[in-house]
């Protein structure tokens, strides 16, 4: 559950802005502010099952956007070789091998 929530604050936080005025409320609520279904239901005036349905379906529009446009998969991936690359540095690493890093770093943007 804890994998999934933290994957769930960074895909909303790459993708919030594709989202509607509804959806970023109910996602901020439950993500973010860690209300329960409940409270957002009582808060909004509509039916627990309807803020979970709202809920599972940008979920699951979140993880379609990954899908297309990968911006998680890439920040994951710079943040592995900015680590990388400072490991190299503190060894006193090949600047053959920093250099490579940093033309990856560069495939990626």
């Amino acid at each position: 559950m804890i994998d999934k929530t933290i994957r769930m604050n960074y895909l909303y936080d790459f993708y919030q802005a594709l989202l509607t005025d509804k959806q970023n409320q109910y996602m901020t609520l439950y993500y973010l502010d860690d209300w329960s279904l409940g409270e957002i239901a009582d808060h909004f005036q509509v039916s627990r099952q309807a803020v979970y349905d709202n809920i599972k379906r940008t979920e699951a529009l979140l993880e379609e956007y990954e899908e297309k446009l990968m911006l998680l998969q890439r920040y994951e991936k710079r943040q592995s070789l900015y680590k990388k690359l400072a490991s190299i540095i503190q060894n006193n690493g090949s600047p053959d091998t920093m250099i490579e890093i940093i033309a990856s770093l560069e495939k990626l943007e």
